[in-house]
């Protein structure tokens, strides 16, 4: 059996938490206190730091939309009009594309040897 890079990982992630654990239980009450309360903090500051960037992330994409927007526009002044036309057309007229009336056609050839 060979000791592929998780089993290597496992054991080294078991052997920090062992040794936490360890360094944890020979800590007085009073510094057990002050480190959960320091841990609570950066847990919240990192809760908060990622509130922020959802939100920075949801304005970034709302503008990047409204530029992308914008720019279509500006390159291709009609696109409204062509897209609504292009979606709104085919919904409203009922013509949908008919794939199963097909005009083409496929023969079938049989070729024979001789002696089969």
């Amino acid at each position: 059996m060979s000791v592929n890079s998780k089993h290597m990982a496992t054991f080294l992630l078991g052997a920090a938490a062992a040794f936490g654990a360890y360094k944890y239980s020979k800590l007085s009450d009073e510094e057990k206190e002050r480190l959960i309360s320091t841990l609570k903090e950066k847990a919240h500051n990192l809760k908060d730091q990622a509130e922020e960037s959802v939100d920075k992330a949801k304005d970034y994409f709302a503008e990047l939309k409204a530029k992308g927007g914008d720019a279509l526009k500006e390159h291709f002044p009609e696109a409204d009009e062509f897209l609504s036309r292009l979606f709104k057309s085919d919904k409203q007229s009922g013509n949908t594309p008919d794939v199963t009336n097909s005009t083409t056609s496929t023969t079938a050839t049989t070729t024979t040897t001789p002696g089969t």
